[in-house]
């Protein structure tokens, strides 16, 4: 499988002139790829109403979770995992962007 770069992602912050959270990430992406909600849903073995959730900002997303949907996607799992911390932090009140990096 071939991972997709991360650029994609940067291009999406850009366009949309605003703070990019983990589930307007997976809509935008699933959109992009003309993914339905029930066939990403079917895809990560999780309801279609959980999905909605998620992508609606209704659910935190898990770090397991976060790596499965890279996977699922064909995204770079740190590029995701990353996004999914963000959101947490931000939740908590702080205005950082999560980088992650090889060790």
């Amino acid at each position: 499988m071939t991972i997709k770069k991360s650029a994609a992602i940067k291009s999406l912050e850009k366009l949309r002139g605003e703070r990019l959270s983990f589930g307007k990430m997976i809509e935008s992406i699933r959109k992009a790829d003309e993914i339905t909600q029930v066939e990403l849903a079917q895809k990560m073995k999780i309801s279609k109403a959980h999905l909605c959730d998620l992508e609606k900002g209704r659910r935190p997303v898990t770090l397991t979770r976060a790596i499965l949907f890279a996977k699922v996607l064909g995204y770079s799992k740190n590029q995701f995992v990353a996004k999914a911390i963000e959101d947490l932090v931000h939740e908590a009140g702080l205005n950082v962007k999560v980088i992650f990096e090889a060790a």
